[in-house]
């Protein structure tokens, strides 16, 4: 009985070089190909009323450069990515650039590593003029965020591999060669998807009560004072924006407000006739959506019993100078009244605080000032601030400058006690006593860690309100906290503004890779081309003889056919 078991086709053992020859090749070039892989944060993408701003791309695929001019005045940068520190960024440059809507194949933007999040303890050499490139930051971000640009623009920190890729980039482009697929170099790739929009983007604000003591049979409701502070940041970099300052000074100052109180309100015998309200409200930098909306949830009755409020904005910047915005006229009895409290413990503390006189107008939708909400419904309330006039829509609100390393401790506790301390004695008629109910020595002394701790969480935490979910862990966090010192605590849900839309895509990895040039890529396939031929040759002659393979560049011999 014949086997029917076919044995295998093996493959002619003259291919096996050739073969191990390829394979040796392809992952050779594999292994070479990336030199480095980087962090990036790309510029945000947003539109107010259907106007594009930002960065409107995110895919990044193109060779690096190092200047806007390249080898010349009139070179093509549309497939060049530039690489520019912004230690040595020209402004007037890239804002005529801009401006003037030329075009590039995208931007990377170099920041100094002492900016990385995580880096909350370190500091700036003495060398380094610290002002000068804050201020060059503040004019990139305020440029950046308010111009519609059509290429990717990607945030990444210096480090020594990045660095030797410029450095290399720069010899390449002074030498009059600059990346090009015919010349090779430096080719910069970042996949990403196209940027959706974000679709309902979520505003969460979180409130918690202190109840006053009701004397038994005292139908009337107690009087109620709130203290409020935005939470949320907007910044060029959305992953970035961690706004230690604006307003993450203002949340920390209001968490340890709340713990102090929480002691004196535990209390029965301590606890005063009044009525506390914490809220940490989202949508600060749009206008105060967050504000508006918690405030337009409040019953008439609630909104009547607010005697008024304080709102906390960026109290930990150097300096000793406050400053108390208002909306109504300064001669306001209830005005005179909180100002007057807040100027005597200030000079107690050797703080000034001056008062901020600005008008609303109801029909403009702008607000500057988060005490602005409330002074649209008729209740008094002022902003305790370092700044000393109104920010315009989207500044100050927690850009790539305010990080830990301008966000000073010592200025958010005195700010706390200035606070804490008015309050207390309005609470408790003590006005024109001078005590310290929050002395440094007694058990309601301000809690240094406690407020280090938190700065430092909210230091490398971005909290931009359109990229933070229902749940985020911050927005927990935050509630979590208010409920150890709280009562009735509750998060409320909103949408943002449909004025404002975001896009996604807000930070990737970028990929690094060297590049050869076409020339080199045509010399080296002559090469292995001729090299194969040749190896092919040998190892033919050798196993099956020269007739055989002249015969392979040979036609079929044709036959001719005879008709008999």
């Amino acid at each position: 009985m014949a086997n029917s078991f076919r044995k295998p086709a093996m493959l002619d053992p003259m291919y096996y070089p050739i073969i191990a020859l390829l394979i040796a090749l392809i992952a050779c070039v594999e292994l070479s190909d990336a030199v480095t892989a980087v962090d990036v944060y790309r510029l945000v993408q947003y539109d107010i009323s259907g106007v594009p701003f930002g960065s409107r791309l995110a895919t990044l695929n193109h060779h690096a450069g190092s200047s806007f001019f390249g080898s010349g005045s009139s070179s093509d940068l549309s497939r060049t990515v530039l690489i520019l520190p912004v230690r040595e960024l020209n402004l007037t440059l890239i804002t005529e650039y801009i401006e003037q809507k030329k075009l590039l194949g995208g931007l990377l933007l170099l920041l100094p590593p002492k900016f990385r999040l995580e880096n909350t303890g370190s500091t700036f050499g003495a060398d380094e003029d610290i002002d000068s490139l804050r201020n060059k930051l503040v004019e990139l971000e305020w440029l950046l965020t308010h111009s519609n640009i059509p290429y990717p623009v990607y945030f990444a920190f210096e480090d020594d591999n990045i660095k030797a890729v410029l450095a290399e980039v720069k010899r390449n482009d002074a030498s009059g060669q600059p990346a090009t697929a015919t010349t090779g170099g430096y080719k910069l790739v970042v996949a990403a998807s196209d940027p959706k929009r974000i679709v309902s983007p979520n505003i969460a604000n979180i409130q918690g009560w202190l109840p006053g003591l009701k004397v038994d049979g005292d139908s009337n409701q107690l009087p109620t004072i709130a203290i409020v502070a935005s939470y949320d940041t907007f910044g060029a970099a959305p992953a970035l924006s961690v706004g230690s300052d604006s307003n993450g000074s203002g949340v920390v100052a209001l968490l340890e407000i709340a713990r102090l109180f929480s002691a004196l309100y535990s209390n029965p015998k301590t606890r005063g006739r009044y009525n506390l309200l914490f809220g940490l409200t989202s949508g600060g930098p749009y206008n105060y959506n967050g504000t508006q909306k918690w405030l337009r949830s409040f019953d008439q009755r609630l909104r009547e019993s607010i005697d008024y409020a304080i709102c906390l904005n960026s109290v930990g910047s150097l300096g000793n100078q406050l400053h108390l915005h208002v909306s109504k006229p300064p001669e306001n009895a209830y005005i005179q009244q909180i100002f007057q409290g807040f100027s005597t413990v200030a000079e107690e503390l050797g703080l000034q605080v001056g008062l901020k006189h600005k008008k609303i107008n109801i029909s403009n939708p702008r607000v500057a000032w988060e005490h602005e909400q409330f002074s649209r419904l008729r209740v008094t309330a002022a902003t305790l601030s370092e700044l000393s006039t109104a920010p315009e829509l989207l500044e100050s609100t927690g850009g790539l400058t305010d990080n830990r390393h301008v966000t000073s401790e010592a200025s958010i506790i005195r700010s706390i006690k200035l606070v804490a301390e008015s309050l207390a004695r309005h609470i408790y008629s003590q006005e024109k006593k001078s005590i310290s109910i929050f002395a440094d020595d007694s058990s309601l002394a301000v809690n240094p860690s406690y407020i280090r701790s938190w700065l430092d969480l909210l230091s490398t935490t971005p909290r931009v309100a359109p990229f933070l979910s229902k749940n985020d862990p911050l927005i927990k966090a935050l509630e979590k906290e208010l409920a150890d010192h709280t009562a009735e605590v509750n998060v409320q849900h909103e949408t943002l503004d449909g004025t404002f839309t975001f896009y996604d895509s807000t930070s990737g990895k970028l990929h690094i890779y060297q590049v050869a040039s076409v020339t080199f890529d045509l010399l080296l396939l002559l090469v292995l081309g001729s090299y194969l031929i040749t190896l092919f040759s040998f190892l033919f002659i050798t196993t099956r003889g020269l007739d055989d393979l002249i015969s392979l560049f040979r036609g079929p011999s044709s036959r001719k056919v005879k008709n008999t």
